[in-house]
């Protein structure tokens, strides 16, 4: 599959924005119906974009606003790059390290979020910044420790390699812990500390406005995309060899997981931002390193 093909069609920019919009609005619609509302219709989130990309935002001090333009356009850009690394198709682009480029273009965003926030005059944005922050290093660990699990045991950093080789018991212990994750990284209860509205408002993001609010919204959309999809590629140990099946499998699976997370999500009331922390070094890790010393013995 040609790497153009990966990045603007699929499973990139011109499959990740409305399957992004299709997430988002599922997430929104089950957590109606949990709490008795009926929810949006399914086009709510084009229409919230368009009309944030219609607003002109509030003008600042000419180093701020270039700032606020580049972060969201970075996160947006990294997070769309790593969508072509995943191991979908039998085709897909596969480099040595793979696996490495991809865990950098995913934390481009909640870095680029965190530094939004410190740019922020809110006190309510930089606190958001700092818990975004202490929740980004409290997850990493065990993200990174199972995916790290995942490569050796598949020996080898390709996230092909590892989708096709990666032994069962590794794998499922790994993949689990990186379900634990995805909470934390899309910001969703219990450990949506990061953006309380009741307390902070939107964290780090109150400040931004018009456009580049749509911007990083439409980011948080391809977000749910590629990390969802970063499991739904890795659970699948064999391919058909038909582009069109895997595409659709992969889909499907995508849209399960994010209905179990919002189930999740809705089910449960936020922690404080030391309890999030303390769940994620304990059990989370503790899954994490569970896999890896499977993977040793294996």
């Amino acid at each position: 599959m040609p790497s153009w093909f990966a990045l603007l069609i699929f499973p990139g920019f011109l499959y990740a924005v409305p399957m992004g919009w299709l997430m988002l609005w599922l997430e929104r619609k089950i957590l109606a119906r949990l709490q008795s509302r009926i929810g949006p219709p399914f086009y709510q989130p084009f229409f919230d974009f368009i009309k944030l990309m219609t607003k002109e935002p509030l003008r600042r001090a000419s180093g701020e606003d270039i700032f606020y333009l580049l972060l969201p356009l970075l996160a947006l850009g990294a997070t769309v790059g790593s969508l072509t690394l995943l191991p979908i198709l039998p085709s897909s682009a596969s480099a040595v390290g793979d696996l490495v480029l991809f865990v950098a273009l995913v934390e481009v965003a909640p870095i680029c979020l965190v530094l939004l926030g410190f740019l922020s005059r809110s006190i309510f944005g930089q606190v958001g910044a700092i818990r975004e922050a202490t929740l980004t290093i409290a997850t990493n660990l065990p993200f990174i420790t199972a995916l790290i699990a995942l490569a050796y045991a598949s020996g080898s950093l390709r996230l092909m390699e590892i989708a096709s080789n990666a032994p069962l018991a590794t794998r499922a212990i790994a993949l689990l812990a990186l379900l634990f994750c995805l909470p934390i990284k899309l910001r969703l209860n219990p450990f949506s500390v990061a953006n309380a509205e009741q307390e902070i408002y939107q964290g780090a993001l109150t400040e931004l406005d018009g456009w580049r609010l749509g911007l990083w919204e439409l980011t948080h959309a391809v977000e749910w995309v590629a990390l969802s999809g970063l499991i739904a590629s890795l659970a699948v140990p064999w391919r058909s060899g038909q582009a069109i099946l895997d595409a659709i499998l992969f889909a499907l699976l995508s849209l399960v997981l994010v209905v179990v997370l919002t189930v999740i999500a809705g089910a449960t009331a936020r922690l404080k931002l030391l309890q999030a922390s303390r769940f994620y070094w304990r059990w989370g890790f503790g899954l994490a390193l569970l896999a890896l010393v499977v993977s040793l013995f294996l």
